[in-house]
């Protein structure tokens, strides 16, 4: 089945409305969900499903889903901003954060720019600058992201062909989510009388740069006070090793030793969040993350 959230909202941000979607009650303990460089809020329904007792609340990030005609500059500093304007539209003062891949790099600037609104930080198979491939300048980045960058200047004759086309996404080669057609259907928009991905193109661009470091990445993860990271063992092509071989990932942890580092088995870098495994795993984090807050505030 798909699983669209409960309701929709417009937070005010610079240049505009900011879009965004809502799973559970309004009691519940609130989660701000942040998705990927390419993604929508929709990337975080199968967690949510996993996640019924929480409050989850995900934006489309400025240029992407229906925030794609919002202003740039973009970057980091830029939706961590926006996510929790987004956060004040909605009247709460701290949530729990998780992002996935660039999400992930907005969750540890949250944490930096915004501490007071964080309760907890799981980063999922993001936020660590990751390393250009050998002969690829940062000028040249759109080669690192492969299909996901080419994605954005492809056209599809139909919503069924653009199904299809993910549908035969080597990262859901073995299962599709029972949410991707929902997914797949939110991402594509009549541009310009073509059938195309909204995700705005010049906004991934400018964003994937901050992927590689940055003085605004590096401050904040080097300013930590504890975060859990989830990582995939295969990345976005459902390839090995993923976003983060494990001499990567040792060097980080010897940087940043409030940092946990958790490798989730059988996941490649979408399904950690659109896979039964993979949400299942985070929602798990998530209630266990709520669980220590409770004992810390004495509930």
């Amino acid at each position: 089945m798909n699983f669209p959230a409960n309701r929709d909202f417009d937070a005010p941000v610079v240049g505009g409305l900011l879009h965004g979607g809502i799973w559970g009650a309004d009691a519940s303990p609130p989660v701000l969900a942040i998705h990927g460089i390419t993604a929508s809020h929709l990337a975080w329904a199968t967690v949510a499903r996993a996640l019924p007792e929480h409050r989850l609340i995900a934006p489309d990030l400025r240029g992407r889903g229906a925030s794609a005609t919002l202003p740039g500059p973009w970057g980091m500093a830029r939706h961590a901003d926006d996510v929790v304007a987004a956060l004040d539209h909605l009247g709460i003062e701290k949530a729990q954060v998780v992002g996935h891949s660039m999400g992930a790099f907005v969750a540890a600037v949250v944490a930096r720019r915004h501490p007071d609104r964080v309760s907890s930080l799981l980063l999922v198979d993001g936020g660590l600058p990751l390393e250009l491939p050998p002969g690829v300048r940062l000028d040249d980045l759109e080669r690192t992201l492969g299909p996901a960058a080419e994605r954005l200047g492809m056209t599809f004759e139909s919503p069924e062909a653009y199904r299809a086309f993910w549908r035969s996404h080597p990262a859901f080669a073995e299962h599709a989510p029972a949410e991707l057609d929902a997914y797949v259907d939110y991402d594509l928009a009549s541009v310009a009388g073509e059938l195309k991905s909204r995700t705005s193109a010049d906004a991934m661009r400018y964003d994937s740069r901050e992927l590689y470091g940055g003085d605004v990445v590096v401050d904040a993860l080097e300013a930590l006070g504890g975060a859990i990271l989830l990582t995939a063992p295969r990345g976005l092509q459902n390839e090995k090793p993923g976003l983060y071989p494990p001499e990567v990932l040792a060097r980080w942890q010897q940087r940043v030793p409030e940092l946990t580092i958790l490798e989730v088995e059988h996941v490649n870098h979408y399904t950690i969040v659109m896979g039964e495994r993979g949400a299942a795993t985070v929602a798990g984090v998530i209630r266990s993350q709520w669980a220590a807050l409770q004992v810390e505030d004495g509930h």
